[in-house]
């Protein structure tokens, strides 16, 4: 032990791991979420898309079946208002976005992805999980993890819907500016918007949403932040509105919406959390993997070769 943590002092940390991929929920219902490293190192100089931590983006929308999967786990998904929980997906495809999802159900998800790894809800809720008194509530200055500049979410949580930030550097930072379109080549561009063929909004075939992935890979590894559906945004709409049934944001645009609505600059669409829609759906954000990697020279302990102890957090399964 003392020799692993000689080695260890070696070490420093790195900005974060590649892309990785999270596992959830019992046998038998088990589901991974795929993630991309996002830096904190560069951003925007104004506007939105900055944010001076790195974290990961969820590579993917969530699917309806890491949403089934998730109910099979978690029980009922339901609480107050009522009505934010009353519809089942409009499209059932097993790996099509899920859909007509509310923010509050958007948040219990995430908050199952926390608890159910041994971390910290991000969101708040009162009441008894399961029943119609289950309610959202914000954090306040009482409560351990509370952040006056986000009381939506809780600052000790590892899973979390991305704010509005967090959504547009994600899909559109480039490392220098914040691009048009989350294209990764000029040429997924077709007289200037993005080709039909490979994301889906009005423009291409179909006129539903397609399965998660199916379409280019983006700017910064992900798929989809451009079409298939809107996706709620943790923030809400009008800066500093933090009540519980204030607007969110909604980004990216959709299956049945034009190519304007998939580029950087828009950000007129909005509802209150309690909406379900067949083209609203989410996707999740965490925090970054740590890592560590040498100081230059590699210590020798006991004849083997240690460059570096790696602090890998373990694929989270219940």
């Amino acid at each position: 032990m003392k020799k692993q943590l000689l080695a260890a002092m070696v070490c420093v940390m790195a900005v974060m791991n590649p892309a990785s991929a999270d596992t959830f929920g019992p046998v038998g219902n088990q589901f991974t979420i795929d993630f991309v490293p996002i830096s904190g190192s560069t951003n925007p100089t104004s506007g939105y898309g900055i944010v001076n931590n790195a974290y990961r983006m969820g590579t993917y929308e969530v699917s309806n079946d890491q949403w089934t999967k998730f109910k099979a786990a978690y029980g009922a998904v339901t609480g107050s208002p009522s009505y934010a929980y009353g519809n089942d997906p409009l499209f059932t495809g097993t790996n099509v976005p899920t859909n007509n999802a509310s923010w509050y159900e958007a948040a219990q998800f995430v908050n199952y992805l926390n608890t159910s790894t041994g971390h910290q809800a991000a969101y708040k809720f009162t009441g008894t999980q399961g029943t119609s008194d289950y309610t959202l509530a914000t954090w306040v200055s009482t409560d351990t993890g509370y952040d006056a500049g986000n009381p939506y979410r809780n600052s000790n949580a590892f899973y979390f819907m991305p704010t509005e930030n967090e959504w547009v550097k994600a899909a559109y930072w480039n490392g220098t500016s914040l691009q048009t379109y989350a294209n990764a080549s000029p040429s997924d561009l077709v007289f200037g918007i993005p080709d039909p063929a490979k994301w889906n909004y009005f423009s291409s075939v179909g006129r539903e949403p397609w399965n998660v992935g199916s379409g280019s890979q983006e700017l910064n590894g992900t798929y989809d932040m451009m079409g298939n559906v809107w996706e709620w945004m943790e923030s809400p709409y009008f800066s500093g509105d933090y009540g519980t049934a204030s607007s969110r944001g909604l980004r990216g645009g959709s299956y049945d919406f034009y190519g304007t609505y998939l580029a950087s600059s828009y950000r007129s669409y909005y509802g209150p959390p309690l909406i379900e829609f067949g083209n609203f759906g989410f996707r999740v954000a965490s925090v970054p993997e740590p890592t560590v990697i040498p100081v230059p020279g590699a210590i020798v302990l006991a004849g083997i070769g240690i460059s570096c102890i790696h602090w890998l957090r373990r694929r989270r399964t219940l």
